[in-house]
């Protein structure tokens, strides 16, 4: 039984369940098969150490607002302006060679965040409105009851809501962008740690929300107690499972730390490192006033920072070997390690590269709300879950887990480089190592962004 609360502004509905779902440890021991995929085997009882997902993007103001209002500054006027490139939905989608064809009418694509924002609808409602969007249906669902505190009234001096507040607002806006004409179902955790966000999971899994689901957000996978015997990530792992049996593609973003993301040595973040999760790497897109595609680096603003770096370095795309999962058989061939490597694929990520959103959950008058330029990797897993949305419209149905499609596209010449941008430049060592990136797959953008149009059909 689902109890409605009330909602305000825009389509959809606001979800609580009466009886929240929860994970008994007997059910979260890896099965025999799911258990050849981890590198080192389990023993004794799990670790029942919590892990504490970040999720926190770069992002810097941009013209402050408090409410609808024109953003008058095309790319190259913001690097004047701002020296940081500002792109705008229409930008991205012709950057990136998104088919006006395809609008993921009759899809529906999963966000889970953590707190949420208090604002989002109206949010929604702006950046709709300053770029000429229709309004979706957005349906914001609670899994374990009330929503979060955070949902009807951020305190913006907690740290974690705030960078989540942030995050939900990237993540909706940005997901719509590419994909307008899609339901969006935000499925809400009332806190970051595993467990909430793993109930969250498995409701939008369970309940067959959609065939997309993005996960913008991470943990070292360095920083996980126990590791592989971790019970929390053993109940996500789960979920996985569950997930690619539904026939649902799952996006997590790779980190925003570099390699070592933010230890001594490398090391992927989780859930991104999941073989059964697509890991989402950051680059910095260059592309024309006209979304015109330019070129594409490696995002590392401790190394090649555009634009003069004026506000010095938000950060690096994660990407690393795991240190806790196996290289699953569809990566073998082309990283050539015994670790499941991530990023997967690649997406614009750099601040001074941006894309722009709106947040309002700010006080009235206290001129921190209005237009953002965002980045990091948690830019690209929902705009990735939207691309495959669109490649479920194409096809009529859910192409489900893509990553052997992926890698098997990467292993043909010509399907590669009519899929893909290669992206050759650059590194993610970042405060600690890091790695290259190269012709074909490398860890930091794995087998590199997206050509859409040309891309979708070879999902079929």
């Amino acid at each position: 039984m689902l109890l409605l609360a009330a909602c305000s502004g825009g389509g959809g509905r606001s979800v609580a369940p009466v009886a929240p779902a929860n994970f008994t440890a007997g059910s979260t021991r890896p099965t025999a098969a799911a258990a050849s995929r981890f590198l080192t085997a389990s023993s004794g009882a799990p670790n029942a150490t919590p892990i504490i997902y970040q999720a926190n993007p770069p992002r810097r103001l941009a013209l402050a607002s408090e409410g609808p209002a024109a953003f008058p500054f095309t790319p190259s006027q913001c690097v004047q302006q701002f020296g940081v490139a500002c792109y705008a939905p229409a930008q991205i989608r012709a950057g990136y060679d998104v088919p006006a064809a395809l609008d993921g009418r009759g899809q529906t694509i999963v966000i889970v965040d953590a707190f949420g924002s208090p604002t989002i609808r109206e949010d929604l409602h702006a950046f709709d409105q300053e770029f000429g969007l229709p309004d979706p249906t957005l349906n914001i669902i609670y899994p374990m009851g009330a929503p979060p505190v955070a949902a009807t009234k951020l305190d913006k001096h907690h740290s974690n809501q705030l960078g989540w507040a942030f995050e939900t607002s990237l993540d909706v806006e940005w997901s719509h962008a590419l994909a307008p004409s899609a339901t969006i179902d935000l499925v809400i955790a009332p806190s970051n740690f595993g467990n909430a966000l793993n109930v969250a999971q498995a409701y939008a899994v369970d309940n067959h929300l959609g065939s997309v689901m993005s996960l913008s957000f991470g943990s070292a996978e360095g920083m996980i107690a126990g590791r592989g015997n971790n019970l929390q990530l053993q109940q996500a792992d789960r979920v996985y499972q569950a997930a690619q049996a539904a026939g649902m593609t799952v996006f997590a973003s790779s980190g925003d730390s570099g390699a070592a993301n933010g230890l001594s040595f490398a090391n992927a973040g989780f859930p991104a490192s999941d073989p059964l999760v697509t890991a989402v790497g950051g680059t910095n897109l260059f592309l024309s006033d006209a979304g015109t595609y330019q070129s594409e680096n490696v995002w590392n603003d401790g190394d090649a920072c555009p634009f003069g770096c004026s506000d010095g370095a938000f950060g690096a795309t994660g990407g690393a070997p795991s240190v806790i999962f196996a290289a699953p058989a569809y990566q073998q061939a082309l990283s050539h390690l015994a670790a499941r490597t991530t990023s997967d694929v690649a997406y614009n990520a750099s601040v001074y590269t941006s894309v722009l959103a709106y947040v309002g959950f700010f006080p009235a008058g206290s001129g921190q709300n209005g237009f953002y330029f965002f980045g990091g990797t948690s830019e690209g897993a929902p705009q990735w879950a939207a691309i495959t949305a669109l490649a479920n419209q194409s096809a009529g149905h859910a192409v489900g887990f893509i990553n052997p499609k992926l890698y098997a596209i990467g292993a043909n010449a010509g399907k590669y480089l009519s899929a893909f941008h290669d992206i050759t430049a650059g590194d993610n060592r970042f405060n600690g190592p890091g790695f290259p990136a190269g012709p074909g797959y490398d860890i930091p953008t794995g087998l590199g962004s997206p050509n859409v149009a040309n891309l979708v059909g070879l999902l079929h």
